[in-house]
């Protein structure tokens, strides 16, 4: 398995703690350093603030649009956060030099970028998942990738789903049979998806598949999904395709 680019969303749980964050970073900069991979592109998630948004939504009847642009402007903010804490990564808030950026690991503020496509929904079902599956698109890559604090999709047996297709995930969810777990994974937290709702609509219409990686400080999830020395069966992760 050999790569040149991928695009990665660093969910805002990862983003937030110093220990994931710092694995995180580590394992996509070791990929770079032994040449699996040549070019990460990184798009952070909204985490927090976007939470205190959706919050003010409700709270204060927002208008959507003021909304889903306020959202959008909390990765931008986490997007320079991250390159605060790790000043050798690339920040770039312009598509035309992302897509010229051809090395080593940038971080992507897309803002300014989907202010003016301003081609999805303007609504809390589109999320920083279906901004990054999008901006997948527009690069012209093949796969997604989701780097999350969890190990993918999980079934009410609480057993990891390895491969499973959107009519298969939407199902789930209409019967209640997705789990999530805490750090302790004997024990269900809650019923939930690790996706946001407008993902699985987004991968049928590009026919790009989308991957769940864990990124938590305690897994190297990240590096050994693309150690070519490690068999399929060793690597844990939730492939979602149409």
């Amino acid at each position: 398995m050999s790569y040149y680019t991928i695009i990665c969303k660093i969910g805002g749980k990862i983003l937030e703690d110093l220990e994931n964050i710092q694995s995180t970073i580590s394992q996509l900069s070791q990929l770079i350093e032994n040449n699996i991979i040549t070019r990460i592109i990184l798009i952070p998630g909204g985490g927090t603030y976007a939470n205190f948004v959706r919050e003010l939504y409700d709270a204060l009847d927002l208008d959507e649009d003021l909304a889903h642009w306020m959202g959008i402007i909390s990765m931008d903010h986490n997007g320079r956060d991250l390159k605060k804490k790790f000043p050798e990564l690339t920040l770039i808030d312009d598509f035309n030099k992302l897509v010229e950026f051809t090395k080593g690991i940038s971080v992507f503020l897309p803002f300014k970028f989907l202010r003016k496509t301003d081609e999805l929904p303007h609504k809390w079902d589109v999320t920083s998942d279906s901004i990054t599956l999008y901006l997948t698109k527009m690069m012209k890559l093949e796969k997604c990738y989701l780097i999350k604090n969890v190990d993918g999709i999980y079934n009410e047996s609480m057993k990891i789903i390895r491969k499973i297709n959107t009519q298969e995930v939407e199902a789930l969810k209409k019967a209640g049979n997705l789990a999530k777990t805490t750090n302790n994974i004997d024990r269900l937290k809650m019923s939930s998806e690790p996706i946001d709702n407008y993902l699985t609509y987004l991968i049928e219409l590009y026919n790009i598949p989308c991957f769940i990686i864990n990124g938590n400080a305690d897994t190297r999830r990240i590096f050994d999904f693309f150690d070519k020395s490690l068999e399929k069966e060793d690597r844990v992760y939730t492939k979602i395709v149409f």
